[in-house]
């Protein structure tokens, strides 16, 4: 197997900030722009249209295809989840005031599940805009990223609280502590294995826990590297951004870690994601995306 290409293709411009991306249901990969406000879409032909019409300061974080067909995203400087359509119409939801909301993801129930990160909450909102918001057991915890586990929970990573929580669709919690101190987990998703995986960027690992909440931890080659960000691959492994070493990682099942730099020095990699035919796609905060073929054969 030889190692995939990377190219960088401008997007957005200085300032405007990428910083998530998912593949929308249109086939076209949508980011979140935290710097300017509003998202971008990067049509299969390569046209880019830019949506910003959400106020100033609003900080779009992460964005996901909800279950209605439109594109989801949170809005952690107005308290809002933001909605668009393919077509371009938008609209928000408001949440509770203060709550930062991060972390997106759409739950088993069919509805938006986001981390509420300044106010230690989860909250769940339905495609017509009915909120409920659930209080963590952790203060202080900054619950930043969540993804739906296998057992249609919820798995969030308390960043500061230095542990993984699982929230059932009811709001119970349970919180599991991070065998290494001051980890500091951000990223997560489910994994083909399974289990949900997770980067730490303060201690420089990925990690793994089972839905039964057995934790496994893989140091870094580079323990400096602040993995942000982290998704399944679906021939087996995960993805994951370096952003404090300028690269993509992977990471097979068995821990193994192989790293891919990037052409541009100190392009801030942030979200990613894996198109159906096999290419990872990352979002790179000085303005453009980074695309990696599918892996070849032989």
């Amino acid at each position: 197997m030889t190692k995939p290409a990377i190219r960088e293709i401008p997007l957005t411009g200085p300032g405007s900030g990428p910083y998530s991306i998912t593949v929308g249901p249109d086939g076209a990969l949508w980011l979140a722009l935290a710097g300017s406000g509003g998202v971008a879409r990067l049509g299969l032909d390569g046209e880019v249209r830019t949506y910003r019409g959400d106020p100033p300061g609003s900080r779009p974080l992460i964005i996901v295809a909800g279950p209605d067909g439109a594109l989801w995203y949170s809005r952690s400087g107005d308290d809002r989840l933001g909605r668009i359509t393919v077509g371009g119409e938008t609209g928000s939801v408001a949440l509770p005031p203060g709550c930062g909301p991060c972390g997106l993801a759409v739950g088993a129930d069919g509805a938006l599940w986001y981390a509420g990160m300044s106010d230690d909450t989860v909250g769940r909102v339905s495609v017509d805009g009915e909120v409920t918001s659930f209080p963590l057991p952790v203060a202080e915890g900054f619950p930043s990223m969540l993804a739906a586990g296998p057992d249609d929970a919820l798995w969030l990573t308390l960043n500061q609280g230095n542990a993984i929580a699982r929230v059932d669709l009811n709001g119970k919690v349970s919180v599991h502590p991070l065998p290494t101190g001051a980890a500091g987990p951000v990223g997560i998703t489910r994994g083909g294995d399974g289990a949900l995986w997770f980067v730490e960027i303060l201690a420089g690992q990925i990690g793994r826990i089972t839905p039964d909440g057995r934790i496994d931890e893989f140091p870094l080659p580079d323990r400096a590297a602040r993995p942000h960000a982290i998704v399944a691959d679906p021939a087996g492994g995960c993805w994951f951004t370096e952003w404090g070493a300028n690269r993509i990682g992977h990471v097979d099942p068995d821990g193994h870690v192989t790293a891919h730099p990037l052409p541009t020095p100190a392009s801030e990699p942030h979200g990613l994601t894996v198109t159906p035919d096999g290419a990872v796609w990352a979002a790179l905060e000085i303005g453009a995306v980074a695309h990696l073929a599918p892996p070849s054969q032989g």
